[in-house]
């Protein structure tokens, strides 16, 4: 099974800019569709974003749109969040998840990395 690392969270003011990595190890992403998950305390978790294995195709959270970019890039193993523009409700735990179907439940991936922390100040 392919193993996952986040990185790249951190504290950053409204309006700043975040890049969130995702490092895999064990198996190749590119037989995985890749997502991006949020938790906030006391919320459940929710989709962020989603990409292809072949990363042509991106869906993003409403909330997201037009803010988030996901990639991937298969030669490295990794997949990537760009977040632009942040706002303190995108503040939470954040997760990439790799699983074998197009979806946006996290029941449908079967992989997880730690989560990385993205704090947003107002």
């Amino acid at each position: 099974q392919v193993q996952l690392v986040e990185s790249g969270g951190g504290v950053v003011q409204a309006g700043g800019t975040l890049r969130l990595s995702c490092a895999a190890s064990g198996r190749t992403l590119s037989n995985y569709r890749m997502g991006w998950f949020r938790q906030a305390p006391g919320k459940e978790r929710e989709f962020v974003a989603r990409i292809s294995a072949s990363g042509v195709i991106t869906v993003y959270a409403d909330s997201v749109k037009g803010r988030f970019t996901i990639s991937r890039d298969n030669a490295k193993n990794t997949v990537y969040l760009q977040m632009n523009s942040l706002k303190p409700e995108d503040t939470a735990v954040y997760y990439c998840a790799a699983g074998r179907i197009s979806s946006t439940k996290p029941e449908d991936y079967e992989a997880w990395g730690q989560g990385t922390q993205v704090t947003v100040s107002s």
